[in-house]
């Protein structure tokens, strides 16, 4: 019948003349997979293990609460004179194979969840800045509540970012029960993403669970399909534990809440300025955070996020960028992988302020040093400026190009029959002499290409007959423009008048 038949290669054609208007389809979606770098051989991750064995079966963590003195011990440590919690061997390696290896990260739209552990590499947001690269005046002020509802909407369109982690502090609020309520709030209102946030204490975890359970769809709703997961520091370095942060985390796995226990030691401060040693002291205290979690619940999800910081020896300032901090990432990413637990590192944490080329080639190679490591998820690597004292509008749509591409380094070549391209090349020699048309370099424009949206690519004239804007300016305009028309609400009329009913401090 010829009339069904015209009708089907009409709405063909009409389908791709829209995808092309639209571009080509993202060639290299987070998700890639890493682990080409090895910084460490397998012998020196060995060693390091081994010294990571010996400082907690030798030398222990401190200051242990009694709560968590009591599982540890009943899961088979020991508490010696000091009063320090010793872990002998087997207890160690109990923990590790009993860890979950692979768990789900959902977002509420479950197209958008990530399954967290192997090799699979996420650039995503961490951070606590206090202060905003402001958009019009492009120096800093302190950060506020609007900012991280401006931040939140602005990632929630850049496909690069896996999952949002707030990035700054709303320091126009004083009270941390208020703080922790509007951050979540923030979270929910704004993106549908994987989400994650901190507890000041772990009061606070109960009330806003139940914030998620309206979100969910009813009382212990959240556990069943948990979309947030917490930031925890348990351990205070150098080996002792924090008990705040320990309450913490008797209250997310009491609630089903994922965790990403961080461990943030800075070298020659707090950890050994020679980074093996720093390396051995880092992995012993991630591996206390997951001893613990394995105490309490064993095999509940946990990022083990072992995060190697750099200070700067000349002044003790925290140095959020150099080569220092991109190979003891990749390391850290390295070990946890070699040890087939989630891997959590920092990168793209610069310490420029402006957005220059020290901030480029600081994140640049900071990101993927950690990709090609293998980090399962890379914190920090979206919006942050100022060695972590700032966030910027930027920064974010800047970094979701450079992940773009990290990523398609990651996917690497396929070679291939069809790819070698043998007909293609003898079609170019004996026909017209190149490529430009070929069937092939058609598909391939489309299937092997990422192509930056902000990073110039013409020539000099027409750069300057577009009046001659850097890069900054770009990305300036393009967070405007998002922050402009993006305004999503991804809580129902009902939803959101329960929350405000429940929580009035919401503003």
């Amino acid at each position: 019948m010829p009339e069904p038949r015209k009708s089907r290669r009409s709405g063909g054609r009409r389908d791709r003349i829209l995808q092309r208007a639209a571009g080509p389809a993202n060639p290299c979606p987070p998700g890639q997979q890493g682990g080409q770098y090895h910084p460490l051989s397998t012998a020196e991750i060995e060693a390091i293990y081994e010294m990571a064995i010996r400082l907690l079966a030798e030398l222990g963590l401190g200051e242990s609460p009694e709560r968590l003195t009591k599982d540890l011990v009943r899961a088979g440590a020991e508490l010696d004179a000091r009063g320090r919690i010793l872990f002998p061997r087997p207890l160690v390696e109990d923990a590790i194979a009993a860890a979950a290896k692979t768990f789900v990260f959902h977002g509420r739209d479950e197209d958008r969840s990530i399954e967290v552990g192997g090799d699979r590499v996420y650039f995503g947001t961490g951070g606590a800045a206090v202060q905003t690269l402001d958009l019009d005046t492009g120096l800093y002020r302190p950060s506020t509540l609007r900012d991280l509802h401006d931040f939140t909407r602005l990632q929630d369109t850049l496909e690069n970012v896996s999952w949002f982690t707030r990035c700054c502090v709303a320091t126009d609020l004083a009270d941390n029960f208020d703080l922790d309520v509007n951050t979540a709030f923030a979270l929910m209102k704004n993106t549908t993403k994987p989400v994650a946030t901190s507890f000041t204490i772990a009061e606070h975890v109960a009330p806003i669970v139940e914030m998620l359970d309206i979100v969910a769809g009813g009382p212990g709703e959240f556990s069943k399909r948990p979309f947030l997961k917490a930031h925890i520091s348990p351990i205070i370095s150098p080996m002792r534990f924090g008990e705040d942060a320990v309450d913490v985390i008797y209250a997310c796995v009491e609630h089903n809440i994922p965790m990403s226990c961080i461990t943030a030691a800075q070298s020659g401060a707090t950890a050994p300025a020679t980074l093996a040693g720093f390396l051995a002291q880092s992995l012993a205290e991630t591996l206390a955070s997951l001893l613990m979690v394995h105490a309490i619940r064993p095999g509940f999800p946990m990022i083990f996020s072992n995060w190697p910081l750099v200070i700067d020896l000349r002044t003790g300032a925290f140095a959020g960028g150099g080569g220092e901090i991109a190979v003891m990432n990749a390391a850290s990413a390295q070990i946890s992988n070699w040890l087939g637990l989630p891997s959590g590192v920092a990168a793209s944490m610069t310490d420029a302020k402006a957005i220059d080329a020290q901030y480029g080639v600081e994140k640049g190679i900071t990101a993927l040093a950690a990709g090609l490591a293998g980090g399962n998820l890379v914190y920090e690597s979206s919006g942050m400026t100022a060695s972590l004292l700032g966030a910027s509008f930027e920064a974010f749509v800047l970094d979701n190009e450079m992940h773009g591409a990290i990523y398609r380094a990651l996917r690497g070549v396929e070679v291939s029959e069809e790819t070698l391209g043998f007909e293609a090349i003898c079609d170019a020699v004996l026909g017209e002499g190149h490529f430009l048309g070929h069937s092939q370099t058609y598909a391939a424009m489309e299937r092997d290409y990422y192509y930056p949206k902000l990073a110039d690519r013409e020539p000099p004239s027409a750069w300057e007959e577009k009046g001659a804007a850097d890069i900054w300016t770009r990305a300036r305009e393009e967070a405007r423009t998002i922050l402009a028309t993006h305004e999503p609400n991804y809580l129902t009329t009902d939803q959101e008048r329960r929350i405000r009913a429940a929580f009035p401090q919401i503003e």
